[in-house]
């Protein structure tokens, strides 16, 4: 149940919302009417973002400094490539410790992000330390079991102001 007195602290997969909004909608996500859809008027003490910082990828720091200035406080590490080719990057160890590190300071818990990773996090938070567990994702690529155990699942698809279309997000810039 929302109410204006809730102290939220918001921790955003980037490179899984990213991706899903890519490869689903082919859009972008807007990230300060996410925050603010999030939120819905309750007191905001938080608001992290996870990054993987890929020397390849044009266009990459200004995508980091847009989120910087939606208020999203981010933490980055570099993307890892083994010799093999193979490349890994995961933030889900660190979007845990974070949430658990803060879930004193805050009534609710958002994670934004679809993968079923966060499962045994969500029950922690929820049944160790008495946490509200929301989680924001697109509903088509998140895990069902994590809808399932979260307190309230809020689908990303339903939030038309959230998802930039291409043809979209080129009008909105000139307004």
């Amino acid at each position: 149940m929302m109410h204006k007195s809730q102290r939220v602290g918001i921790f955003i997969d980037i490179q899984n919302l990213y991706h899903s909004a890519k490869n689903l909608y082919s859009a972008r996500v807007n990230y300060h009417e996410l925050i603010k859809e999030l939120l819905a008027n309750r007191q905001l003490i938080r608001v992290m973002g996870y990054v993987v910082k890929s020397e390849t990828v044009l266009g990459e720091a200004s995508f980091f400094e847009a989120l910087t200035k939606t208020g999203i406080e981010l933490r980055s590490k570099d993307l890892q490539i083994f010799p093999g080719g193979m490349k890994k990057a995961d933030w889900d160890v660190g979007i845990a410790v974070d949430a658990i590190r803060m879930a004193n300071l805050i009534d609710v818990v958002i994670l934004v992000t679809g993968d079923g990773d966060f499962i045994p996090l969500v029950e922690y938070l929820k049944w160790g330390l008495g946490r509200e567990v929301e989680v924001a994702a697109f509903g088509r690529s998140a895990s069902s079991k994590l809808k399932e155990v979260a307190d309230f699942f809020i689908d990303l698809e339903n939030l038309p102001k959230v998802i930039l279309n291409k043809s979209r997000s080129k009008n909105q810039k000139s307004k």
